[in-house]
């Protein structure tokens, strides 16, 4: 089952003695390792007598950004579910930034986790400001009633500047575009100041220059310092931009690779996890994915 309590915290690194010349001393420096932002062990969720996810040990790390592929019914969407809080597993644990899901305040540990997602974008309502709705991620509210503070505003303001969409603060949601909706929902997540950021299938419904002007957009804020780590979950590996670092893979519930993408995205890899051969090409850090004509399944 499921294991709860409250985290132990993490024992600091061994100590390193620096080198010093006779007579002078020099400061002994402490090296601290950095705890995961995200550790998933021996995760397994069962729905009656079905087995939806099992065997997933995951870790996230600091500054890495992760992309979760998989054809439709491999566990994304559950995954996702579990990692914030909607869907309690069957059995093993799930810890962000050290404390343990189920052990720690459930409430306040789901505010570290920025969610995007198209759910999200059909519950905004159509007269709110997109500032307003930036604002709205500080209170985790829908449709904003709370009063904004003059520091919400602030805080706002310089999201949507981060996010590249100062000029439309004051637009309402029913005037923006696709694209800037997905840029204003990821500043809302910004706006709680996570230390994890998933986007699920955030390019769904873009057209193509909208999606790839939102891809370099999202390259951009990888890239930016003190970034949060993010998770992209995607069907498509031409929406992996240079920035994202890892993958895992996913087939019927099961990890079928997982690591640096360098070694991780690979025709062999990708056609045991989408069951059919494909071929994975790079060019200039973009990815390109060609099926077979054969009709041989694997």
């Amino acid at each position: 089952m499921i294991r709860f309590g409250k985290s132990l915290g993490i024992a600091q690194g061994p100590r390193k003695q620096t080198f010093a010349w006779p007579g002078v001393r020099r400061p002994i420096q402490t090296r601290v390792p950095l705890r995961p932002i995200l550790k998933v062990s021996g995760l397994r969720l069962e729905r009656g007598n079905t087995v939806i996810l099992d065997g997933i040990d995951w870790t996230v790390e600091p500054s890495q950004h992760w992309v979760i592929l998989g054809p439709n019914g491999s566990g994304k969407t559950t995954l996702l579910a579990a990692l914030t809080g909607y869907k309690t597993p069957t059995a093993g644990t799930m810890q962000l930034l050290g404390e343990t899901f189920g052990e720690s305040h459930w409430l306040e540990l789901r505010k570290k986790v920025g969610l995007v997602s198209g759910a999200l974008n059909k519950l905004m309502a159509d007269d709110e400001p997109a500032l307003e709705t930036v604002i709205s991620g500080k209170y985790a509210m829908i449709d904003l009633w709370e009063t904004p503070t003059a520091t919400d505003r602030r805080t706002a303001r310089a999201i949507l500047k981060q996010i590249e969409c100062t000029p439309i603060a004051d637009r309402p949601w029913r005037h923006l575009s696709q694209g800037e909706r997905q840029r204003i929902l990821i500043g809302r997540a910004l706006m709680a100041k996570p230390k994890l950021l998933i986007l699920d299938e955030p390019c769904a419904g873009l057209d193509p220059v909208a999606r790839e002007h939102f891809l370099q957009f999202l390259n951009r804020l990888a890239r930016q310092r003190n970034a949060p780590s993010l998770v992209l979950v995607t069907h498509h590996v031409e929406e992996i931009m240079p920035a994202f670092t890892h993958a895992l893979l996913l087939k019927e519930g099961h990890p079928t690779a997982q690591g640096k993408i360098t070694s991780t995205l690979t025709s062999t890899n990708l056609s045991s996890s989408f069951g059919f051969p494909v071929t994975l090409k790079k060019s200039r850090g973009r990815f390109d994915l060609r099926v077979s004509s054969s009709n041989e399944l694997m």
